[in-house]
């Protein structure tokens, strides 16, 4: 990819493919410790491993961001990382802050979800209002094996979680944290309200015109972001 003045900026992400529309129901993990933030972490640090991803930047989206974070301190050979729709959290104590008061935030926790839940979650991922349609992210909660959900659930409980605000505020390479003007889930008061000493341009980077999804309802505007910061980490 190129940057702003043209010259190669680092941006390959390579991506595991995604569940085909239409699925039933994603297969199970071979191990019920994987739905868990260390276990997912876990499995981020073989695949950078296995595609020998060094001075790569990490990104990730709403759960994506906590494992990045998770993993962060394990992948030593990374330039960078940048997250969205995801609040660093020091315990579990701090959810009730780190999350806006929408009930909905349960239904990422629930192993059976209803379908009227589902377009109800998925509606709730992007900005109120929005014209994008809900039925393909509907079908994929869904699809998600329920035990993902309630097993992330039983391990946040059981506190098998970094501390997630440590880890951000000690990287030695720099974290950009983006996030979108109208969510309806993660708290912009909270996100700004931690001491952040590797946060690219001291600052919460907020994408106008998107929720939590930016990437579904401003992808231009998240794209041009995640360029400038690729650019500042050459």
């Amino acid at each position: 990819m190129a940057g702003a003045a043209g010259r190669p900026v680092r941006a390959a992400v390579p991506l595991p493919r995604a569940r085909p529309a239409g699925a039933r129901r994603s297969a199970p993990a071979s191990s019920a410790g994987t739905y868990s933030l260390p276990g997912y972490a876990e499995v981020l640090v073989r695949f950078a491993a296995a595609l020998d991803a060094r001075d790569a930047l990490v990104g990730g989206h709403s759960l994506g961001g906590h494992i990045a974070l998770e993993a962060a301190p394990a992948l030593t050979d990374c330039a960078g990382f940048a997250v969205f729709g995801t609040p660093p959290m020091a315990t579990l104590e701090a959810m009730p802050s780190a999350f806006l008061p929408n009930p909905l935030v349960s239904v990422g926790f629930t192993a059976e979800v209803t379908p009227a839940d589902a377009r109800a979650y998925a509606a709730s991922q992007l900005a109120p209002g929005s014209a994008l349609p809900v039925a393909p992210m509907a079908e994929q909660i869904l699809a998600t094996d329920g035990a993902a959900r309630a097993g992330l659930a039983a391990s946040l409980a059981a506190g098998a979680f970094t501390d997630e605000v440590a880890i951000a505020a000690g990287l030695d390479r720099p974290l950009a944290v983006l996030h979108g003007r109208d969510e309806q889930l993660v708290s912009l008061a909270y996100l700004e309200s931690l001491h952040l000493p590797p946060l690219w341009r001291g600052a919460v980077q907020v994408i106008e015109g998107s929720g939590h999804s930016p990437q579904l309802e401003a992808p231009e505007a998240l794209a041009k972001l995640l360029t400038e910061f690729a650019e500042f980490v050459e």
